[in-house]
Parts: structure tokens; C-alpha cells; sequence
């Protein structure tokens, strides 16, 4: 395990801790105003232990901004959008071109993440296929509309809004994503998938319009027992990961 902070906006210095030696490379984003830690502590490395140490997958888990940006509910969507754009190039200009350099110019990085993260994750994805083909979301809410969302919303709510802005894909960058991403979505049914987080209805709309859209993708929904939490993430974890490294 490494640990790094790579220079942000505004003084911001965003964490990076690296876990593995080898292997594919995924961005992991935490959940709701998480840290770069937390994917350790709540046991998400342990869960993929015999990955790592055999060299097949290596994580660079980064810090959220999220109490700066989505979760400021002091100011309006679109604010929070575009500071949650200036967080999106800090991870594109800063963080990419860290790992690349770390995985010897590895281009198939993948993004995974839990809750929150799991819109971070697929939203980084579309938006830059060509950097992240492969998105995990665990959990995920996809639509900052919903997010105690007021004001008037612009460019910056829209393009950030994967709800929004894939409905309208269309020629020849929708011809073009359709063959550079894949979209993996998890989610359970079980306490807090529903309410509050609205998890399990978002993943359930979004996996409909990535299908209408002809966008890779595949959803897997998880039983009454399974609930939005760490433990669920582990076991989801642990099923999906090895299939793409």
C-alpha cells in the first residue's frame, strides 16, 4: 500500500492510495463524502485479497469531494455541478496520467464505486470512455436532479446528469460509445437500497435507458437481504471483479 496526494484547485490536495503490485488498473471512488481510506477500512481489499497478491488487479482509491460539490445543498445545482467538474478534470488531468505512469501506460482503466461513488463511476465512464472502459457501480444513484436538487439548472447540470445526457445520445458518438464502454450495475433490495438513498429505483431506470440506447451494459439485482452497506459491496465485490482483470 502507497499513499500519495496529487495538487488539486484552490489549494485542494486529493489523496490517492494505491493498493496491489500489478494488474489491471481501477479507480475506485468512495461512497458519500468518503475518503481514499475507506475502501481499506470497511474491508473492500481483504474482500479481493487473492486478486491483488496475484497480480491481477491494482487499486487507486481517491478521495471524494462531495461535501463540496453534490452534498453542498447551500447552493444550486448547477454550482454544485460545476464544482463537481473542476473535481472531475483533478482526476483526468492529475490522477489518470499518475496511474498510467504507475501501471507502466496502462489504457484500460476501470472505475468502480460504492454508492455515491457508483455515479461517480459510471458518470467518469461515459463521459470518458476512452480513458475508463470498463464502469462498477455498487449501489449507485444516477440522477443529481433528485439530490435536494434547486435553481436553475444549465450546461453543467445537464452534462453531468448520465439520466439527462444519455437520452440523447445519438449518431456518431452514440455509434462510437457503444463500442468502447461497458457498464456494470449492482444493486440489492434490501434496507436503505429504497429509502433514503433511492439506489435500487435509480439503478432499475438507468439500466432501462442504457438499454434503450443500445449502450454494453448489464444489471444484476440483488435479493431482500441485501442492503446498502459495506458487507453487501464486499460479497459484490468479490463476484464481479475477477471476470474483468
Amino acid at each position: 500500500m502507497r499513499h500519495i496526494e496529487l495538487p488539486g484547485p484552490d489549494n485542494w490536495r486529493g489523496q490517492v492510495v494505491v493498493h496491489g503490485h500489478w494488474g489491471r488498473p481501477v479507480l475506485v471512488f468512495p461512497s458519500e463524502a468518503g475518503s481514499a481510506w475507506d475502501f481499506e477500512n470497511n474491508g473492500m481489499v481483504e474482500a479481493v485479497r487473492w486478486l491483488l497478491d496475484s497480480g491481477r488487479v491494482k487499486f487507486y482509491c481517491v478521495d471524494s469531494a462531495d461535501a463540496l460539490t453534490w452534498s453542498d445543498r447551500s447552493v444550486p445545482l448547477e454550482e454544485r455541478a460545476r464544482r463537481h467538474d473542476v473535481y472531475e478534470q483533478w482526476v483526468v488531468d492529475q490522477v489518470v496520467p499518475f496511474v498510467r505512469d504507475d501501471c507502466g501506460g496502462r489504457a484500460d482503466v476501470a472505475t468502480l464505486g460504492m454508492s455515491l461513488g457508483g455515479y461517480h463511476a459510471a458518470n467518469v465512464s461515459l463521459r470518458h470512455a476512452d480513458l475508463f472502459p470498463l464502469a462498477i457501480s455498487l449501489s449507485g444513484s444516477f440522477d443529481p436532479g433528485q439530490w435536494h436538487a434547486w435553481g436553475e439548472r444549465g450546461d453543467a447540470a445537464y452534462f453531468h446528469n448520465p439520466m439527462d445526457y444519455v437520452a440523447h445520445l445519438h449518431g456518431d458518438h452514440l455509434d462510437w460509445l457503444r463500442q468502447h464502454v461497458y457498464l456494470v450495475l449492482v444493486v440489492g433490495q434490501g434496507a436503505w437500497e429504497i429509502d433514503p438513498t433511492g439506489a435500487l429505483p435509480s439503478t432499475l431506470r438507468f439500466a432501462e435507458l442504457l438499454a434503450g440506447q443500445g449502450l454494453p451494459h448489464e444489471l444484476d439485482v440483488w435479493g431482500h437481504d441485501v442492503p446498502h452497506d459495506w458487507p453487501s459491496w464486499r460479497s459484490q465485490l468479490a463476484y464481479h471483479l475477477p471476470r474483468f482483470c
